[in-house]
């Protein structure tokens, strides 16, 4: 890691924290102990709001922003691809949104890195399979805790009727998933989004309920793990 970089890293552990010694510092970024205390010298003699002193912690001053948009060249190209992954897997209004903030990335980044960004190698390949739109209002459902009537087709072929509690939306590489507590099955299922026949978001806002959250699900995936299902 080059020396610039390791100064904005001390800087970025040290906010946020009460007080970080250097010697956790020195570990984090595999260094050694008087490395970090030349570090945070310098970083103090060139104006950086640090408070503490060896042996006992640093911390930074309250009130201390760090300068926006300060990315390696290798965190660009993975925004980068990400928001092209975003570009070719998601719903208008997510492409939207990622072009968006690479439009703001590419204006404010140094030359440099701007031609890193143009430079990137890595792309998503592939066609949507069927229309992403619906992403939008199961996502929106989701985060007002509406619950979701869904017109959906199971494996077998047969079309079924559902009222879910919509949890979280899942992308496995070549398709969505929505997870849910299903009212049906009193149960945790996942519904792919390919599958939807017709949707409808309920007026009716779901509970917090234990055995019913998101983190239930996950719990709920591990026991298919577990199985071989």
């Amino acid at each position: 890691m080059r020396r610039a970089d390791r100064l904005m890293q001390i800087l970025l552990l040290l906010r946020g924290r009460r007080c970080t010694t250097a010697q956790q510092l020195a570990e984090w970024l595999e260094v050694s102990d008087r490395t970090i205390y030349r570090d945070i010298r310098d970083l103090m003699s060139s104006g950086a709001p640090i408070d503490g002193e060896a042996g006992v912690g640093y911390r930074l001053r309250k009130g201390f922003e760090l300068p926006p948009l300060l990315f390696t060249p290798d965190e660009v190209r993975a925004l980068h691809l990400g928001a092209r992954m975003v570009a070719g897997w998601a719903d208008r209004e997510a492409r939207q949104a990622a072009q968006a903030a690479m439009t703001k990335l590419e204006t404010t980044l140094p030359t440099a890195l701007v031609q890193t960004l143009q430079a990137n190698p890595s792309y998503v390949a592939g066609q949507r399979p069927y229309p992403l739109e619906r992403l939008a209002p199961v996502r929106e459902a989701i985060l007002q805790r509406h619950k979701l009537l869904l017109s959906y087709v199971r494996e077998d072929g047969l079309l079924t009727e559902r009222v879910v509690w919509p949890l979280g939306l899942f992308f496995w590489g070549d398709r969505w998933t929505l997870a849910a507590w299903c009212e049906l099955r009193q149960a945790m299922r996942h519904f792919r989004i390919d599958r939807l026949q017709q949707w409808r978001v309920l007026e009716e806002v779901y509970p917090q309920q234990e055995g019913r959250t998101l983190q239930d699900y996950f719990s709920y995936l591990t026991t298919l793990d577990a199985s071989g299902c």
